[in-house]
């Protein structure tokens, strides 16, 4: 019976690793008690954070008797529930932003490249499982691990790239990226001038 058991804990093992596009990470787990009639019922609730690392992340919570059982369940939610964050570079935000959930709120601010990953328990795994390197932020109010992720998630949302900002205006790109060569151009047209 015990052999039984091994092989069905590796075989979900090997199903998770068939899709291996999507990596997750366990930030929280809560011991819950039911009180009934005889006494105290025991189960686990567990918070899990899904990310493809290229731009997609998710959280899922799930509860149930057992802890792999409540990971599973937590991590299947993350799966149905992923986002898409543009990212620059690859690396990270493209702006500035604020998240709010209840009393929780975030500042997330875009960091140059080395700068690496500046942040807080479930903020850290979030951006990890996005695939951000570098970016800096603070969570202020709320602790609870629900509310950050919840509250990073909300202004990981508002995130739009120049492009989304173009095709929203009925621009062209280049006209909403500052122009970062016109001191030279205008250098030289002053010197042809002359």
């Amino acid at each position: 019976m015990a052999e039984r058991e091994n092989r069905g804990g590796r075989g979900r093992r090997q199903e998770r690793e068939e899709t291996p596009e999507f990596a997750d990470r366990l930030v929280a787990i809560n011991r819950v008690s039911k009180t009934v009639k005889g006494g105290k019922r025991f189960g686990f609730a567990a918070l899990v954070v899904v990310g493809d690392q290229r731009g997609r992340v998710g959280f899922g919570k799930g509860k149930a008797k057992e802890v792999p059982e409540a990971i599973r369940k937590a991590t299947e939610q993350a799966k149905r529930n992923l986002i898409r964050v543009p990212l620059r570079e690859g690396r990270t935000l493209h702006h500035d932003t604020t998240g709010h959930h209840g009393a929780g709120k975030v500042v997330m601010r875009t960091a140059p490249e080395g700068t690496g990953i500046i942040a807080g328990g479930p903020m850290r795994a979030v951006f990890e499982m996005l695939g951000i390197k570098d970016v800096v932020a603070k969570s202020t109010g709320s602790q609870n691990p629900y509310n950050m992720i919840r509250a990073t998630l909300d202004g990981l949302r508002s995130e739009s790239s120049p492009r989304q900002v173009a095709a929203r205006r009925g621009k062209k790109v280049a006209d909403i990226l500052p122009k970062r060569e016109d001191a030279p151009q205008e250098s030289a047209q002053v010197a042809e001038e002359a």
